[in-house]
């Protein structure tokens, strides 16, 4: 296993890169691989119908000061003079409200990146300049809504802490290449065209253990992986982490599966997955394909959303 130096890793924005691939406006970036043909092909991966989740259930209101600002409330309507007359006149009837305010971005919330989210050189993904983005209107370019029609496709669960046969792989540990192609054969699937990877590294299992980490340090992606996504085209990436190994063992690039891919690669983020589930059920119908299936809020302008990725075997 040859590791890329830093000056490899640097050049990977200009040789990884799709700036133009689908065009000049293209704002979907590697959303692009995944055809009519590929859903399809997914849809044919749905042979039990067991549907599981993906992502962390968001706790009120034990991360509320990290992550969240939700504020469920029970309203009983004799004390609702705000409320319409015809609704106040019924004094049987109630509701709850939230108002909810959530910093995803980080290590806690699963969520889409979507390619605004990370500038290089004051650049986004297909040459757009970061003024495009600002504090009023967010960003007028490759937000999350260039994913509106959500994204379905064939997931492939590669489950690199069985491969190396440990509960979890350490803080600061890298999935290489080497890593996927031992999943593949172990697992008896391969990674084609459109489909979106999930990365296990066992974090979710020390989570649901010792619950979330305060610290920097994590396992997840190694910039040499950069190549083989690309080469694989692969449509999304996901994975129980923040995805970059941390630290990333480059002193000038300090995250760069998310520098490369959003703005070289125009290459979507999942970050924070629960893949624990999604895991034991691949181990128990012996299946490592399954239909994703991930929907984000239409926020308009932003970088991302909040979502729950459901894979159906």
């Amino acid at each position: 296993m040859t590791v890329p130096s830093q000056d490899d890793v640097l050049g990977y924005f200009d040789t990884l890169s799709n700036w133009g691939r689908w065009g000049d406006d293209d704002q979907r970036g590697t959303l692009n691989h995944i055809t009519d043909d590929v859903r399809l092909a997914a849809a044919r991966a749905v042979r039990h119908g067991r549907s599981v989740s993906c992502g962390w259930e968001v706790a009120v209101p034990d991360e509320m000061e990290r992550s969240t600002t939700a504020c469920p409330s029970a309203v009983d309507m004799p004390g609702a003079e705000h409320m319409p007359a015809a609704f106040q006149a019924d004094r049987r009837w109630g509701f709850s409200n939230e108002r909810l305010g959530i910093m995803f971005h980080g290590n806690t919330i699963t969520h889409l990146d979507s390619p605004c989210h990370i500038f290089w050189d004051g650049t986004m993904y297909n040459g757009r300049s970061h003024s495009l983005v600002d504090a009023e209107m967010g960003s007028a370019w490759a937000a999350v809504t260039a994913a509106a029609n959500g994204i379905v496709t064939r997931g492939v669960l590669l489950d690199v802490a069985q491969v190396r046969d440990v509960p979890w792989l350490e803080p600061g540990e890298g999935v290489f290449p080497d890593d996927l192609e031992a999943a593949e054969r172990r697992q008896g699937v391969r990674v084609r065209s459109g489909d979106a990877v999930l990365l296990r590294t066992g974090h979710g299992r020390a989570r649901h253990e010792s619950g979330p980490s305060g610290g920097i340090t994590q396992a997840g992606w190694h910039a040499s992986c950069l190549p083989w996504l690309r080469e694989r085209e692969v449509a999304l990436i996901g994975a129980d982490t923040p995805q970059d190994v941390q630290p990333s063992g480059y002193d000038d690039v300090l995250m760069p599966v998310h520098a490369v891919s959003l703005v070289a690669m125009g290459l979507w983020l999942l970050d924070n997955c629960d893949l624990e589930a999604c895991a034991s059920t691949a181990a128990e119908l012996d299946q490592w394909d399954f239909q994703l299936a991930v929907a984000p809020v239409r926020f308009a302008g932003t970088s991302g959303s909040p979502v729950n990725p459901i894979a159906t075997f």
